[in-house]
């Protein structure tokens, strides 16, 4: 009986220790709620002076009574969340002006880290954005993104548990340690509840699809004034149905890889799967293409013409038995839309969380709090068929498929009689599919108080993250070989598999057209489930203080703060079953195992000076076991001549220590997309456009850590109420970057694998298509990232109460995102589709603003939010010699228009009524006028549509929902 994933999910909850974790959450609390406005407190006696409310912003340790402070700080409310109309915490924080190139969407189901979400503040990836839940770390998602940097999946966070989100827009390693040099996203939960709300919402797409299930319950009970404790419970179920990509045939190009009616063409590697491209040159066909082993030349097996040589021919083959999909193909091909077909624009997700938080004040200045976060979650994506010619690597190196081949006497060889290459798309074994587990659980207890007049917060933390991952579909490379040629060698080599000894000898795997006639136990053998298993862990303990020295300074009191912190960390991935030997077609090796321990101390002051200046200076050092030790410091100045004017500055050094995946034991072999000079300049043409290729990146012990250096300088205006007016120009430098080699630089020094046997017989000196791409992880490069921040809001009241209105809009523009490597090669990534070495390839946008249009009256509010990206040359830098990375058919002009990536803008619409006192409907119209993603050919990371523009390929989606509360 297959499992639901619910059953997968309750299964992981109850097996993972989410029990243990809830009974280890009731120690300290006995109860828990909706939100209210906080308990007045009591009243001062005659001789107290009133303090003045103190509160802590993300990027300091200093409690203050202002929220500005010289840092520049995005803060995301409950209400921005709930206006936003998204469905999840990692949604909203992705359509936000700050997120660029590099972050994780929740729709790359085939990328590394299916079944999470990352963010990547200023385009510098998720490993240089350090993600915090209440101030503090988590461990990190088991499977990282490109095989190599580890991440937080913002999937964790229950949306209905958030107080607010605070985003530090700059480096704060001095505060908080590694991974800082982006900025900082605090995830600040909910503490204070009394009462009941029950939450339930649903949402559909036009197409009656990729239907959106919320519900949540959230309780407390408890008053810390009165009864010395308070606590609260968050639960939330969602589920996300997948959206299948035959289900988008109208909206033109959205998952199509013949794009032949965009002028478009099988030399692009965009008309079709199955195209044969040229002499000794074809694509994986449905029914197979075959080489004469003669001429060299591929012939499709359905071809009944006497020119291709068979010698036997296969009337049951002809192309129009396997689809109606449009023809046409000059080389005769038989050609489908395979992504079309069989993948998806969002795979199905189905998730539970809870948040649990309890606190005890057992002295009038000391209190303990304990929080356990806990979330599990199902993914099932979905893929092509494997092909059986896709070479991978292992960490012995690289394995070539390219000579896989029909047997001389396999019974579906038109060459019969002699071996002949085959090119064969494995529909008869179906697509390619994995089912993700994630079970994630932070638990932390802690004391905080007041003592000898410095506020402390001290707290342990221990946090875990497993993900399995159970994939169907992929072929075993030795099976494969015994069973369509059956030579000794291939026999004997796949005589080790169990599966395969226990089938009759003489078994053949029949293709296309007679794959009905295979045994189950054929399937069994050859595409068996295969297993992964990830594991990360962070063990924490800390303590910090803070306190004012009143009567030092005549201008105000000074601020101090100290800390210190102890963690271990640790993160093993054990590699898909058979990865390691390189056995599974068109599947690389990915697996590495590393920990270390981190010991860091940490100071902080703040110094009020004259004609209202302010002044801050930080410092952090940090020791890793593996890396050595780290001083990290920050200065800021706030000057506010006027009441209403604040200019600010900040100054910070940063740095990134390699990951487990970086300088552990292991490796990774991955997927890039480039082209071939070699070859083209001796006029394949194939092989002028890029294409897939295989890389392998071996782990390097003899990393140093990544550093950073960056400022930033802005103002804050407020010129009328309820008007405001901030500027931020910033800069990030980053040196010694840990990168893999870039495809480009290891093609150029010939750091490459190639098949002669693929060589085009026509073209003298041709050495044969590139197999694998070989490098390791490297100091490589640095890189500068600039821009300018702009955020505006304005409110105003109607006239004759029909309400107020406000607007407000937050802009982010790239100056430059400059890379840098060692020989002096200089590569700017802004407004171009590069960097296509990381995530998604999805190209680095100058321009990404949101806009949100709020009105509010009586029980209504309404808001229009309007989120913008700009266009993008489709180059893969700034000034590349090579031009357009894309050509239409002719090989010459530049694909899109103009060599272009249109810009992409969606409205959405959400309302909020309250009919009841106790009662509240919502609803929202996600990408209001149902607007379609542009074209964009190169991108890996969604098919002929960019992933930044996801809600385009998804379509027009509609949600409504209830809040109750009791």
């Amino acid at each position: 009986m297959n499992e639901t994933l619910l059953s997968r999910t309750l299964r992981r909850l109850f097996a993972g220790g989410g029990v243990a974790g809830l009974a280890l959450l009731a120690l300290p609390m006995q109860a828990l709620a909706q939100e209210t406005a906080p308990r007045p407190a009591p009243a001062p006696a005659p001789e107290q002076a009133q303090p003045v409310q103190r509160v802590q912003v993300t990027g300091s340790l200093i409690r203050r009574s202002q929220a500005e402070t010289s840092q520049e700080v995005l803060t995301v409310n409950r209400n921005d969340i709930e206006k936003s109309g998204k469905a999840t915490v990692a949604e909203l924080l992705q359509s936000l002006a700050v997120d660029n190139q590099g972050s994780v969407p929740s729709s790359f189901g085939n990328g590394f880290a299916p079944g999470a979400s990352g963010i990547s503040l200023r385009g510098m990836g998720v490993a240089s954005t350090l993600v915090l839940v209440n101030g503090r770390r988590v461990a990190p998602y088991g499977l990282s993104d490109d095989g190599q940097k580890q991440f937080t999946d913002l999937n964790i966070i229950p949306a209905d548990a958030v107080d607010r989100i605070e985003i530090l827009l700059e480096g704060a390693s001095s505060t908080y340690g590694s991974d800082a040099i982006a900025g900082v996203v605090n995830v600040i939960l909910r503490n204070s509840f009394t009462g009941h709300t029950v939450r339930a919402s649903d949402g559909i797409i036009d197409y009656w699809d990729g239907e959106q299930t919320t519900a949540a319950y959230t309780m407390g009970f408890g008053d810390l004034d009165e009864n010395k404790w308070n606590g609260l419970l968050s639960l939330e179920y969602k589920k996300l149905d997948n959206i299948q990509c035959k289900d988008r045939t109208d909206r033109d190009w959205v998952c199509r890889i013949d794009l032949r009616r965009w002028n478009f063409s099988a030399q692009q590697a965009l008309g079709g799967t199955g195209a044969i491209t040229g002499p000794n040159a074809a694509g994986s066909a449905i029914n197979g293409n075959v080489r004469n082993p003669a001429t060299l030349d591929y012939f499709n097996r359905g071809n009944l013409s006497t020119a291709t040589g068979f010698t036997r021919f296969f009337p049951g083959a002809n192309c129009a038995n396997f689809t109606n999909h449009p023809q046409d193909d000059p080389g005769g091909g038989c050609l489908i839309d395979a992504p079309l077909r069989y993948s998806q624009v969002l795979p199905v997700q189905e998730s539970i969380s809870l948040y649990g938080r309890g606190t005890w004040q057992f002295h009038p200045k000391h209190q303990a709090f304990t929080e356990l976060l806990y979330y599990t979650n199902a993914t099932d994506t979905s893929t092509t068929p494997s092909t059986v010619s896709a070479s991978e690597g292992s960490p012995a190196g690289a394995v070539s498929n390219a000579g896989v081949a029909l047997g001389a006497n396999h019974p579906d060889n038109p060459y019969f009689g002699s071996p002949a290459r085959l090119r064969y798309l494995a529909g008869d074994v179906g697509p390619r599919r994995t089912n993700i587990d994630s079970n994630f659980i932070r638990f932390m207890a802690g004391l905080k108080g007041t003592l000898y007049g410095w506020d402390y917060d001290s707290a342990i933390v221990y946090s875990h993250n497993n993900v399995w991952q159970h994939l169907n579909g992929y072929l075993q490379r030795d099976v494969a070989f015994a069973l369509l040629n059956p030579t000794a060698a291939n026999v004997a080599a796949a005589m080790g598999n169990p599966a395969y000894a226990a089938l009759p000898p003489g078994t053949f795997w029949r293709i296309a057209e007679n794959a009905g006639l295979n045994s189950p136990a054929v399937y069994q053998a050859l595409s068996p489930t295969i297993h992964s298993r990830a594991s990360t862990e962070l063990a924490l303990v800390d303590f910090k203080a803070t306190r004012d020295f009143a009567g030092i300074l005549p201008w105000g009191a000074l601020g101090a703060a100290v800390g210190g912190e102890f963690r271990h960390e640790m993160s093993e991935l054990n590699p898909v079953t058979g990865t390691e030997r390189g056995n599974i077609i068109g599947l690389g090796f990915s697996g590495y195992k590393g920990s270390h321990n981190v010991s860091a101390l940490y100071a902080e002051g703040l110094a009020p000076l004259p004609y209202k200046v302010e002044l801050s200076a930080a410092m952090r050092w940090d020791r890793y076991t593996d890396v050595g030790s780290s001083w990290t410091p920050k200065a800021g100045i706030k000057w506010t001549p006027l009441r209403e004017l604040a200019v600010r500055g900040t100054y910070a050094r940063g740095f990134r220590a390699p990951g487990p995946a970086e300088n552990g034991v292991g490796g990774l072999a991955a997927f890039a997309t480039a082209d071939d000079p070699v070859r083209c300049a001796l006029g394949v043409e194939a092989a002028c456009n890029p294409a897939p290729v295989a890389l392998i990146t071996r782990g390097n012990p003899n990393l140093a850590p990544e550093h950073s250096s960056s400022w930033d300088i802005g103002a804050i205006w407020d010129p009328l109420p309820r008007t405001s007016v901030s500027v931020d120009l910033w800069r990030i430098k980053r040196r010694d970057e840990i990168n893999q080699v870039q495809v480009t630089d290891a093609i150029a020094s010939g750091s490459v694998l190639r098949d002669p046997s693929t060589a085009d017989p026509t073209v003298p000196g041709d050495p044969g298509a590139i197999s694998v791409v070989e490098g390791t992880f490297i100091n490589s490069s640095q890189s500068v990232v600039k821009g300018i921040d702009l955020d505006a809001r304005y409110g105003f009241a109607l006239p004759q109460g029909y309400g107020n209105v406000s607007i407000d809009g937050k802009l982010t523009h790239l100056y430059r995102w400059e890379r840098t490597e060692r020989d002096g090669t200089r590569r700017d990534f802004a407004g171009t589709h590069g960097n296509c070495d990381v995530t998604n390839c999805s190209g680095t946008p100058r321009n990404r603003a949101n806009v949100h249009l709020n009105w509010e009256r009586d029980k209504w509010r309404v808001t229009m939010t309007i989120n913008y990206r700009s266009h993008f040359k489709n180059v893969l830098f700034q000034g590349d010699p090579a031009g357009c990375a894309s050509t239409f058919a002719d090989g010459v002009t530049g694909a899109p228009s103009d060599c272009e990536i249109a810009s992409f803008t969606t409205f959405d619409l959400t309302a909020r009524w309250k009919p009841a006192p106790k009662w509240e409907v919502f609803g929202s119209i996600q990408n209001l006028f149902d607007k379609l993603p542009p074209l964009d050919p190169l991108t890996y990371g969604a098919q002929s549509y960019n992933p930044l523009d996801f809600e385009g390929a998804r379509g027009r989606m509609l949600t409504l929902g209830a809040r109750y509360t009791f």
